[in-house]
Order: C-alpha cells, then sequence, then structure tokens
C-alpha cells in the first residue's frame, strides 16, 4: 500500500504546475539541445550531447517523482486550533538555549520562506505535532534526549 503524501493546496498547485511544466516545454527544450548536440557531430566524444542526455535523464526523473507524489497526495488543511500540525510553522527553544528557531513540519516540498522543514515521522517532528504554545516535547537524538519548548505556532 503506498503511503499517502500529505500536501497543502499551495504545494499540491505548485507541485502540479512544475510537472506540467516539464512535461511540456520542459521537454521540447531538452529534445532541441539533444538535436542541437547531436549536430556536432561524433557522439562518443560529444561533451555537449552527453550533458544534455544527463540534464534529460534527471528531468525525467523529477517528472516521475512528481507524478507519483501527486497520485497519492492528500490534501491537508491547517485548522488553526494553536497546536502543531503538519503544515505549521513552529518556533521553538531548545533547553538550555534561549534563541528561538522556527522551522516548517511537513514534507521538503512543502518548504517556504527558507524555513528548515521537519518531517513528521522524525523523531522531533514526531513529539512536536500535537504540541501547544508553551509545552515542552523531549524526544531522543542520537546524542541523548533533547527537550525543546513550544514558543509559537503559525
Amino acid at each position: 500500500m503506498v503511503e499517502k503524501q500529505q500536501l497543502s493546496q499551495t504545494a499540491f498547485d505548485r507541485l502540479k504546475s512544475e510537472h506540467n511544466k516539464l512535461t511540456t516545454a520542459g521537454r521540447i527544450d531538452i529534445a532541441k539541445k539533444i538535436e542541437v548536440a547531436r549536430e556536432l557531430g561524433d557522439l562518443s566524444e560529444n561533451g555537449d550531447y552527453h550533458a544534455a542526455k544527463e540534464e534529460q535523464g534527471k528531468m525525467e526523473g523529477r517528472i516521475a517523482h512528481l507524478a507519483a507524489m501527486l497520485e497519492n497526495s492528500e490534501i491537508i488543511e491547517s485548522s488553526g486550533a494553536g497546536h502543531v500540525e503538519h503544515g505549521s510553522v513552529v518556533t521553538i527553544t531548545y533547553e538550555g538555549d534561549d534563541t528561538p528557531e522556527k522551522y516548517l513540519i511537513g514534507s521538503i516540498e512543502e518548504r517556504h520562506d527558507d524555513l528548515d522543514v521537519i518531517s513528521p515521522g522524525s523523531p522531533m517532528g514526531a513529539a512536536l505535532l500535537g504540541a501547544s504554545v508553551g509545552e515542552t516535547v523531549g524526544y531522543e537524538a542520537p546524542g541523548g534526549t533533547l527537550q525543546v519548548t513550544v514558543q509559537g505556532v503559525d
């Protein structure tokens, strides 16, 4: 059974647009690059040709990744209930450190505003899910148990 990818409507729309662009204009552009490179002669020593084929392979990989993600996605909406949930931007402080840090809880595809992303399936992400402002949660890290306090949830 394929696990559903939880995405906000904004992220879903952005990924769908990227998929559409890659499968249309992207494929046409790469085909033109390959055609121009073939005209340069011997393909065995043609760096432009090999670079274009490598770019094509990476693009087709991204297309397949996006298609699978979009097909198996579930649109989630934030409830705005003041607790950490998938798609929340959470401000935390680590025990013994007063410097607040902001993270987005969700898929790496949700990233925005240069925020680091914490997967809800990671130890820290799992500990933060459901936590409210002012609550301190602990999770196991390679160096031992860490405690973080939720300072804000957006």
